[in-house]
């Protein structure tokens, strides 16, 4: 599938859940434009767009803990992203392995 094939809804977004190579392990979701999925095609490392900053950002540039991209794939509809990375560190901002970490009850 070309990137051009992508689906972005009406603020030109894509939510995009990034999964651990090999264990299948859920680590996050977040949001992705055309210039974040361009630049992890490029770079091989993941980019997304933050809504509340609004601006790119590349996961683990601050904090070390980059997530190296294996593959980037689009479900049937094209209006969802599943990021296959490598991701020795904690993938959540609370420094937990994932962000999936809440039960609910």
């Amino acid at each position: 599938m070309n990137r051009d094939d992508l689906r972005f809804d009406d603020r030109g977004l894509i939510p995009c859940v990034v999964q651990q190579h090999g264990t299948g392990e859920v680590l996050m979701v977040a949001w992705m434009n055309e210039q974040s999925v361009k630049l992890t095609l490029q770079t091989g490392t993941t980019w997304f767009w933050s809504r509340s900053r609004h601006e790119l950002w590349n996961k683990g540039a601050t904090s070390g803990n980059m997530q190296q991209l294996i593959e980037l794939r689009a479900d049937c509809d094209a209006d969802t992203l599943l990021a296959i990375v490598d991701s020795p560190g904690p993938a959540c901002h609370t420094g937990n392995r994932t962000c999936f970490f809440n039960t609910v009850e």
